[in-house]
């Protein structure tokens, strides 16, 4: 059996809080012309995805006061809340991010929005980035 061609790195997503989707969805998907792409909702949060070529935008509206978007947008307010990249190796690049130093949210990678498994690296260890790893 061969194993599956490398694709490399990408920017799979970007997440942006929102304090309601219904007041910023008009922007991206009517004046700026991005069609939606279903998402399940995860983490407290109410999800909308639109493409934004070969990556997605997503909004990320709190669902509850005590989630994690609800949390950043009381301390932050609404902006990018965090960058996805899809990488070939999640548990590699785990194990590389571990060796490195850098302080894993998810020891254990775990199933996000898209049905896909994905983890999280703290962004103390990341240059004040919340970054968000995903399979392919």
């Amino acid at each position: 059996m061969t194993s599956p061609a490398r694709r490399g790195t990408r920017i799979a997503h970007l997440g942006v809080a929102v304090r309601q989707l219904d007041d910023v969805l008009p922007l991206y998907r009517d004046v700026l012309g991005l069609p939606d792409v279903p998402l399940d909702d995860a983490d407290g949060a109410r999800i909308a995805g639109l493409a934004a070529g070969d990556a997605l935008v997503e909004l990320l509206e709190p669902a509850a006061a005590d989630s994690p978007i609800a949390n950043f947008v009381d301390r932050k307010g609404p902006g990018i809340h965090h960058i996805c990249f899809c990488v070939d190796d999640l548990d590699g690049t785990l194990a590389r991010a571990k060796v490195a130093g850098i302080t894993l949210i998810d020891e254990v990678p775990r199933i996000g929005a898209e049905g896909k498994r994905i983890a999280f690296l703290h962004p103390k260890s990341t240059g004040g980035v919340l970054i968000e790893l995903s399979e392919y």
